[in-house]
């Protein structure tokens, strides 16, 4: 089982009720596996969350993100090679994050492109995986051995 799991299920009713919500973004959500792990490791990225970046980076692979597209993950939506859809996702990941809410701009620019409930969405995903990130960082989930770490740019924890 993974550490995330076995750590959550330290207090039974929390992720009782935090499964359900997970697995609906992760396997039941609208939006296509690879927009969902570009997502998923952008906000990784942003927080240094190691293991979140580990555990998704086979996960992003099978929905079709490439090399390239990880490497770039790294440096950001103005890098190039991006298409402009995958730049205002990028930017949202960074938005929400830098400022807790997407600008009108990105917004827009996303809302040529999605319905109302993918928008929903996109913004749930990313604040989920920004909490299980301050969930991670903070109680210093390990990441199982055979997962990699880079791309985070940050260390696991290291005070304890």
């Amino acid at each position: 089982m993974p550490n995330i799991f076995t750590t959550l299920a330290r207090h039974p009713d929390l992720y009782a009720r935090f499964m359900p919500f997970g697995g609906q973004l992760l396997r039941g959500g609208l939006l296509p596996g690879r927009i969902r792990e570009l997502l998923i490791l952008r906000t990784a990225h942003n927080t240094g969350a190691a293991y979140e970046w580990g555990r998704h980076l086979p996960l992003a692979e099978a929905a079709g993100v490439t090399t390239a597209d990880v490497r770039r993950i790294t440096q950001g939506p103005e890098a190039a090679g991006w298409t402009d859809l995958d730049r205002h996702l990028l930017r949202a990941a960074d938005q929400l994050h830098r400022d807790a809410r997407i600008s009108t701009v990105t917004w827009e620019a996303l809302a040529s492109h999605y319905e109302e409930a993918e928008l929903i969405e996109i913004t749930m995903l990313i604040g989920q995986y920004h909490m299980l990130a301050f969930f991670l960082n903070s109680t210093g989930v390990q990441l199982e051995p055979g997962f990699d770490r880079t791309g985070t740019g940050k260390a696991a924890r290291a005070d304890g």
